[in-house]
């Protein structure tokens, strides 16, 4: 693995620190009015999630990471573990539940998502940024009811509760983004 200097440290790299794996969360240089320069750096392990801010001065050496990214596509869910297939070795890896977090519900039959790799140990999966869904409970349409930015709630087919706007009827499908969790969309 290649080594940088504490001041090529940028956000989004991951880095070996303490005998963990840390996301760059936020850097920021500083030049004090004495002693030598360094970046302030927020790290996120990538394995538990904890938080941790460090200093790296420019003579500092880290070690950076790449990580292995592999298209596989979601088969199923079987006792809190998810099951995935790679695109390429029809190989099939499973991963808890919590890897996840809040976007579970996005995670369909055949979805094909981005998971992420160092060795042979996976960290993180990544859901494409819009999916679609299926409207299944929402209000009736209110005439009269024209402001743009009016919102009702809505019920998904993924048991998901989000706002969407007052045209949008039951059994209508619509895009919702993974990230925000709002509504995008028609389809």
């Amino acid at each position: 693995m290649p080594k940088i200097n504490g001041n090529e440290i940028r956000p989004n790299n991951v880095i070996e620190h303490n005998q963990g794996l840390w996301q760059v969360v936020k850097v920021s240089h500083v030049k004090p009015g004495k002693g030598g320069a360094f970046a302030q750096v927020e790290l996120k392990n990538i394995r538990n999630g904890s938080k941790l801010n460090e200093r790296f001065r420019s003579a500092d050496k880290v070690e950076k990471i790449r990580l292995e990214q592999r298209e596989q596509q979601f088969l199923y869910e079987s006792g809190g573990t998810l099951v995935f297939m790679d695109l390429e070795t029809f190989e099939q890896t499973e991963l808890q539940v919590n890897i996840l977090g809040k976007k579970r519900p996005f995670l369909t039959e055949g979805i094909t998502v981005q998971i992420e790799y160092y060795n042979s140990e996976a960290l993180n999966v990544t859901l494409p940024e819009k999916v679609s869904c299926m409207v299944v409970e929402t209000e009736p349409v209110v005439k009269g009811q024209t402001a743009s930015n009016s919102f009702k709630p809505a019920l998904l087919d993924n048991e998901l509760r989000i706002n969407v706007p007052p045209f949008i009827e039951k059994n209508e499908r619509i895009i919702i983004s993974t990230e925000t969790m709002d509504y995008v969309e028609r389809e």
